[in-house]
């Protein structure tokens, strides 16, 4: 055999009519580890860096758990955090999978867009001061 050639196997076809049952796909499992993507982590650090422009947040911190990643945002490195983003997959099917956490663990916004759910933190710098 040359390494051209690929050994010649019988293929077998099915036909399927529409009316058949089709298999449902299953659903991903969720990871081990919970993390957020390339994409969710750029529109974390944009408003992230906004916010240390004006000179509201000076620290962050990213922690990825089995059940949740989590960004916080610091004033000071020595504080509380004062906003929590937490990613938690298992309600993305009732209220969504983010959610923004203010100082005292309160739920400020709940969602499926990462974007939308941000969006509470413009109003609440103001009221952290």
């Amino acid at each position: 055999m040359t390494e051209h050639s690929l050994p010649k196997s019988p293929v077998k076809l099915k036909l399927v009519h529409s009316s058949d049952d089709v298999v449902k796909a299953k659903p991903k499992p969720i990871p081990e580890i919970v993390s957020f993507d390339r994409k969710e982590l750029s529109v974390l650090l944009n408003v992230y860096g906004r916010q240390v422009a004006n000179g509201e947040w000076k620290d962050y911190a990213i922690d990825m758990l089995k059940d949740r990643a989590v960004f916080s945002i610091f004033k000071r490195a020595s504080e509380m955090p004062v906003f929590r983003i937490e990613k938690d997959p298992k309600l993305r099917k009732k209220q969504g999978m983010y959610r923004v956490l203010g100082h005292a663990g309160q739920v400020l916004k709940r969602g499926h867009e990462l974007h939308q759910v941000l969006r509470v933190l413009d109003g609440n710098i103001a009221a952290v001061r």
